[in-house]
């Protein structure tokens, strides 16, 4: 590879979206791949800083909405984890267990390396919560779980250790329970789509696809340029099907002893950052919001002989006024001017600032936004006002394209023999189906093998009449579902 195609970045995102997610993973310094686990991968500098941010940014949305954070041990013991029958059935094959410790000493107890905190936060509950009093009981951690993915691993994608936020809350009540699944889901549309410019749908999921041990799971759907689904927050209402092996009880207002109502809520940090950089990306690399960029501004120096020392001078200046409010650096190296800029578009610092003779002596500067890819010039007392009149429009800009783009791969149709053609070309397909509950299943098995795509299930935020007959059995529509392909 030549001093040149390390610093640009020529592959196209939408024609070959794997090529150009791989490559665009190590030459931005995201994730090193090289670890020697199958699964496990090393996030770098420009996967850490973001990361980073957007855990701040969920925390602070759920702790404006009552949850208070915990943290739990990364170990559960199994006779916790083998107390709710259908989880444990969900869960067990991809558990990591601990059984040894030191010289082959084994342990007493098989301990499971954490694949999901029910069944350790709910142990602690029981002891916490006696009274009404105690509900309802929000509360998040934020960590890591890990789950032996037999399917082929994608770094930030699909992983065996994946960072995320997990909420469990706790009500007496089954409407309240359900209230903050509405809750999770809103929080869930706030944070990707308003703060990060992702667009999703969420769905009511089908039976036979809910989360081990929930009554009912409502999932968002997030879509990749190679027309492939991935779920994002996810919200189970549990009901009481933890609270009874768990015995998770309370005493209620009228003196008697009840079982408790749970909900639990998972957005995968990780996954959304992923989505992230798929959604915003182009072909000359990655495009940020200016708030999550590793990076968010870059100053270089346009060096004329004899002038070095007063545009040095200047971008050291700048580079100290701008570091009390924001991530910016100086490009010092020895390449062309031409060569920074394409290497700073494809790590996609939002601004770049340009420091030469000409601006000097103009008191002006010359500044470029990533995301318009568009360079203009102001007056150097202008650029407090521009970097965040362009935070609020960089943000603006990238929702609108990512939600356009969205709500165009999303097409309607009423033949089983058409549905593959749409998913192989990347969209999400709107049917007629006759049932998400049990007897749906086999409708869906023959979609999966036929197919090789997924019903994801009905909308939640908008109520849909089907008319007509399912595509697959042909017996009486009941309901309008999406079909997609899915990592």
């Amino acid at each position: 590879m030549t001093e040149k195609e390390k610093i640009t970045f020529n592959v196209d995102k939408e024609k070959n979206f794997s090529k150009w997610f791989t490559e665009i993973l190590g030459r931005a310094e995201i994730a090193d791949l090289r670890y020697n686990v199958k699964g496990f991968v090393v996030l770098r500098e420009w996967a850490a800083i973001p990361i980073k941010e957007m855990y701040l940014v969920y925390e602070r949305a759920l702790e404006k909405k009552g949850h208070k954070r915990l943290i739990f041990p990364s170990v559960i013991p199994e006779k916790n984890f083998l107390l709710e029958k259908e989880h444990v059935e969900g869960f067990a094959p991809d558990v990591f267990w601990i059984t040894e410790y030191g010289k082959g000493e084994k342990l007493e107890e098989k301990l499971a390396l954490r694949p999901t905190s029910e069944t350790a936060m709910y142990r602690m509950y029981s002891i916490w919560i006696r009274s009404y009093n105690d509900l309802p009981f929000k509360a998040y951690q934020s960590n890591q779980v890990w789950r032996h993915e037999t399917k082929a691993t994608r770094p930030l994608i699909r992983s065996r250790e994946f960072y995320w936020i997990e909420a469990h809350d706790v009500f007496a009540t089954e409407e309240e329970a359900l209230q903050q699944v509405e809750e999770d889901m809103e929080t869930a549309k706030e944070v990707l789509f308003e703060k990060f410019g992702i667009p999703l749908i969420f769905f009511k999921r089908p039976q036979w696809d809910k989360f081990p041990g929930a009554v009912d799971t409502y999932a968002a759907d997030c879509l990749m340029p190679d027309g492939k689904i991935i779920q994002q927050p996810s919200t189970h209402f549990l009901g009481q099907n933890f609270s009874k092996p768990f015995n998770l009880k309370f005493m209620d207002r009228d003196g008697k002893e009840k079982y408790a109502y749970i909900t639990c809520y998972g957005p995968a940090i990780s996954r959304i950052y992923a989505s992230l950089i798929a959604t915003h990306g182009d072909n000359k690399g990655l495009v940020f919001p200016f708030k999550l960029a590793p990076l968010q501004i870059i100053i270089i120096p346009i060096v004329v002989k004899d002038k070095e020392k007063k545009i040095f001078d200047k971008c050291r200046e700048l580079q100290k006024k701008l570091s009390k409010d924001f991530r910016v650096e100086i490009d010092l190296s020895e390449q062309s001017p031409g060569d920074k800029f394409y290497f700073w578009e494809m790590k996609g610092v939002p601004i770049r600032i340009e420091v030469g003779q000409k601006e000097l002596k103009e008191k002006s500067l010359t500044v470029f936004r990533r995301d318009t890819n568009k360079r203009i010039k102001i007056k150097e007392r202008q650029l407090l006002a521009f970097i965040k009149k362009s935070d609020k429009e960089i943000l603006k800009n990238l929702k609108e394209k990512s939600k356009n783009k969205f709500d165009k791969s999303i097409v309607s149709i009423d033949k089983l023999t058409e549905v593959k053609k749409a998913v192989d070309s990347g969209k999400i397909v709107r049917t007629k189906f006759c049932s998400i509950d049990k007897e749906g299943e086999s409708c869906a098995e023959i979609i999966e093998k036929q197919i090789n795509a997924f019903v994801r299930g009905t909308r939640v935020d908008k109520k849909e009449k089907p008319a007509g007959k399912c595509i697959v059995c042909g017996k009486k529509a009941n309901t309008v579902v999406y079909i997609g392909k899915t990592y």
